[in-house]
This record gives C-alpha cells, sequence and structure tokens, in this order.
C-alpha cells in the first residue's frame, strides 16, 4: 500500500497546510482518520478530499465571512466522495505498479517501540491479566522484529505485523471495557457524542459509530495510561 505508514502524519499535514495554521489535531480527528484507513480509504482519496473540502470553503469565503474551519471532521463527506470516484474510476482498469518508499521503520525502531508498549502494559493495575499477557506477546513480537534485521524484509511483513497488532489492540480493549467502572463508559460516550454533535450532518451513521468507538478506545487507553500498540502511532524519532 502506497504510503502505508505515512497515512496519518500526510493527512495531518495537508489539513494544516490548507488551514493556513497550525491546529493540533483532536482525539476526534485521529479517531476519524483511523476509520478511513480501517475502511480501506486510500491516502490519495483522503487528500483529495480535504483539497476539495477548502476549496470550497475558499470560493465561498470569497462571498462573505464564514468562520474557521476547526475541525478535520469538516472535510469527512468529501472524503467519501472522493473515495467512491477513485473507486468508480479504477473499475476495468489494471493494478497500478506501486511506488515504492522508505517507511522510515527501521526495525530497531519498531522493535523499542513494542518494548515500551509491553513495559507499560506490564506495571497496569487495570486488566492485569490481559496486560500482562499482551505484554509477553509484544517481546515476543518485538524478538522476531531483531531477528529478521538481517533479512531486509518488505513494507508488506510491517504490514502483516501491524494486523497482529490492531488484534491485541481489539482483545486489550475488550478486556479494559469489562474492567472499567460503568459511569467512566458512560461518560466517555456523552464526551465523544458531544465531540461529534457539530459533524453528524456531514458524516453518515455508521461512520458515526465507527469514530465514537475509535474516540472511547482512545480515550479509556489515555485515562489508564496506556499505549497505542498500532505502528502509525510509534514515535517518529
Amino acid at each position: 500500500m502506497q504510503n502505508y505508514f505515512n497515512y496519518f502524519t500526510e493527512i495531518e499535514e495537508r489539513f494544516q497546510q490548507r488551514r493556513g495554521a497550525l491546529l493540533l489535531l483532536s482525539t476526534l480527528d485521529w479517531a476519524l482518520i483511523e476509520t478511513w484507513r480501517d475502511a480501506g480509504i486510500p491516502l490519495d482519496a483522503a487528500l483529495r478530499g480535504i483539497d476539495a473540502a477548502f476549496d470550497k470553503y475558499e470560493a465561498r469565503q470569497k462571498r462573505g465571512h464564514m468562520r474557521r474551519v476547526n475541525g478535520l471532521a469538516w472535510c469527512a463527506q468529501a472524503v467519501m466522495e472522493a473515495a467512491e470516484e477513485l473507486r468508480e474510476a479504477a473499475t476495468g482498469t489494471a493494478p497500478a505498479a506501486r511506488e515504492e518508499r522508505d517507511s522510515g521503520f527501521e526495525h530497531e525502531r519498531v522493535a523499542a517501540h513494542l518494548e515500551t508498549a509491553a513495559d507499560a502494559l506490564a506495571s497496569s493495575t487495570i486488566a492485569p491479566q490481559a496486560c500482562t499477557a499482551t505484554a509477553a506477546r509484544l517481546r515476543e513480537l518485538a524478538a522476531g522484529v531483531r531477528a529478521s534485521t538481517e533479512k531486509n524484509e518488505s513494507a508488506q511483513d510491517l504490514e502483516a505485523l501491524e494486523r497482529t497488532l490492531t488484534v491485541l489492540e481489539e482483545k486489550l480493549f475488550a478486556a479494559l471495557t469489562a474492567a472499567a467502572p460503568e459511569e467512566l463508559l458512560v461518560g466517555l460516550k456523552v464526551h465523544a457524542a458531544r465531540e461529534l454533535a457539530p459533524y453528524r450532518s456531514r458524516m453518515g451513521v455508521v461512520q458515526l459509530r465507527q469514530v465514537e468507538h475509535q474516540f472511547v478506545t482512545k480515550q479509556l487507553l489515555v485515562h489508564y495510561g496506556l499505549p497505542r500498540l498500532s505502528l502509525f502511532y510509534m514515535s517518529q524519532q
């Protein structure tokens, strides 16, 4: 997948560039990007949709004062339209050759990311059995990554690792949800609904539910001081 590991950062950079001022993405924005990624929305479609949304915004702005765009969700409808246009354009065409790019995901940094996550989970007091088991599995994966350093493995191998991490994260979230107090979970859902309220007209029901789920997942992990396992959250330093 082209730019597979740059998905988050390129969307963030394009949004900031078109907005014309630095604005750190919110938890809601990151949750929305995750739903696009999980739905298989190509990076090119996301970037085209952002451009299309801002092109329309700028055209309207010339006719009168408009409020500044303060959230990526404002572009959601345009991104879905761009994705559909790309699908229609690709119908009946041969797959294009993949452009090889340096993902920047050196094996040692991947292994360090897994071990850092394992250390955080090992010291957790919430859902200790699940956290301990996940930590042990992450250390196994880190050892495997280091062992493969000399094999010059491709981005496809990292995508396979990412799928494994997705499964581990889903299982961990299920354990955390079962262990978390009811009032905490209710509060997170209320928070998500409040954050999503201004954008409901720009997203379909399914997308709204997906974004809410991602939002609650991220906030629950933040509440307990636990890391995201996905390589998309790996430090770029």
